[in-house]
Parts: C-alpha cells; structure tokens; sequence
C-alpha cells in the first residue's frame, strides 16, 4: 500500500496534485478531517489489494481540526501504518499574487489582509513542513513541471531533494534582489560594456560569453564558485531548506553577471540539481 498525505500552503497546487495522483492510479480523498484518518488508513489497508495507492489532501480549510494533524500522524506510525507526507510550499510574495489573480479570501485572513492569512498558515505548517518525506516550492515551476515531478516521484522512483536553485543576474544600481540568499559581485570582471562591438550585446550573448568567460580571472572565480555552490547544497539539504536564490551582481546587470549566471546555470544543471536561470 502506498499512501500518501497531501498538504501545504493554500495556494501553492495541492489541488493540482492531487489530480494529478489520480491520474496514475491514487485513490484520492480531500480534506478529510485528521481525526479520521487512522480509520480511513485501517479501511484502505483492509481493502488492498483492491485499494493500492491512496492519496489524502488535508489543509487548514478543517478549521481547529486540523490542530489535530501531528497527533494523528503519530497515532499512524504507532499503528505501523507507512505514510509519506508531500508539502507544497511558494514564497509569500507568489501567493499573495495567486490570491489577488484568482479574487479568492485567504481561509484564514477572516477579512483581513491576504499576507496575514498566510502568515498564520506558514507558522501553524511549520513543524507539519519539518516531518514531510517531500517538499516541492511550486513558486518558480510551471504546472507542467509539477506534473513531471509527481511522476518522477511516484513513476519513476527518481531521486528527491526538496532544494530548487535560482540563479539570477542583477545590477547593482538597481538594487540587490530582495530574495537573495547568496550574493557575488562580479563587477571586478573586464566589462564588455567598453567594447563597441559588445556593448548593444549581452550576457546571452555568444561573444560576450566568451569575451567573459575566457578571461584566466573569470575561470579562476567560475572554479572557486562552483566549489562553494557544490559544497553548500547538500549541506543545505540536511539543513532543510527547499529554496536558494543565487545571485550575481555587476554594474549595469547586462554583461558580466548574465555570463557568469549562465555558466553557473549550466554547470549545476549538468550535475543534476534542480535549477532555474532567471
């Protein structure tokens, strides 16, 4: 028996999910309330092999029930009932977004500001967040990608890690992006900017790339990045976190830094990791 509990922020697809579980064979219920969930688990277990796979989706639409979640998810693993919990998770600002596009009232901001719905939701998540199997930030991806990270979850039986890496270029004189979890300056760099040919180009560039990128001092830093980066992520990993935002930085956030957030892209999508180029 597979079974799996589908929760999360409200806003960040736990709907979508589960549609798309029940498109490869779940058994899917939605909020139901966590006081029934060891009587629903012992019937679906009695069911099997009828019942194979079966998929819960609880959120905080249950009210003060949903309070009861982690002593219910206790009383599972007393009653040695196996259980994988899948979170989906989006940055505050993206769902203030979501909720603004689809006019919809956030279940707990009670008329008041949408930001204060999801303020309280994240705390009462919090430790729900830090027992879950999976977490997918669903801020960055489209729906497309989400349902192939459902399939190679529960398909493919791939490899998972919750981290999903941004790596961003920016102009310093137009401010540090606010999301930044790593900075690096690379105004330090030859500027293309002063070359005529390569001044109406950028960093998408292929002869700025190389004009960048052949540079000893760009190798030098690239290799030094990438040893850092590469000795962060699993540690981050354990850590729990499930977002990092990296961001490279120069004058004018055209030239150099678009280069450099290209290479790194490039670098640690063909390790493997998870990753977006913004």
């Amino acid at each position: 028996m597979e079974f799996v509990i589908v929760t999360g922020m409200s806003g960040a697809g736990k709907t979508s999910v589960l549609k798309f579980l029940e498109d490869i064979g779940f058994y899917c219920v939605d909020n139901l309330p966590p006081l029934l969930m060891p009587k629903f688990a012992e019937i679906c277990y009695m069911s099997a092999p009828t019942i194979e796979k079966v998929a819960m989706g609880i959120d905080i639409r249950g009210g003060k029930l949903f309070e009861d979640l982690l002593e219910t998810l206790g009383a599972l693993k007393q009653s040695r009932y196996e259980f994988k919990i899948l979170f989906l998770d989006a940055s505050d600002d993206v769902l203030m977004t979501r909720y603004k596009e689809t006019r919809r009232a956030h279940p707990l901001a009670k008329g008041d500001r949408i930001i204060t719905g999801i303020t309280q939701e994240r705390e009462l998540l919090e430790d729900v967040k830090k027992a879950s199997t999976y977490i997918i930030d669903t801020s960055f991806i489209l729906t497309r990608q989400l349902k192939e990270k459902i399939n190679d979850i529960f398909i493919d039986n791939k490899s998972f890690n919750s981290l999903m890496i941004t790596v961003l270029s920016f102009g310093f004189k137009y401010g540090i992006p606010n999301d930044s979890d790593l900075v690096f300056d690379v105004r330090f760099l030859p500027n293309p900017f002063y070359v005529p040919e390569l001044r109406a180009l950028t960093g998408n560039d292929g002869p700025v790339q190389n004009f960048v990128m052949n540079m000893n001092v760009s190798k030098e830093f690239m290799a030094k990045l990438k040893d850092i980066i590469l000795f962060l992520i699993p540690n981050y990993i354990n850590e729990g976190k499930n977002q990092l935002v990296i961001s490279i930085g120069c004058t004018g956030g055209k030239h150099r830094s678009v280069s450099m957030a290209n290479a790194l892209f490039n670098t640690l999508q063909a390790i493997g990791n998870r990753v977006i180029l913004q």
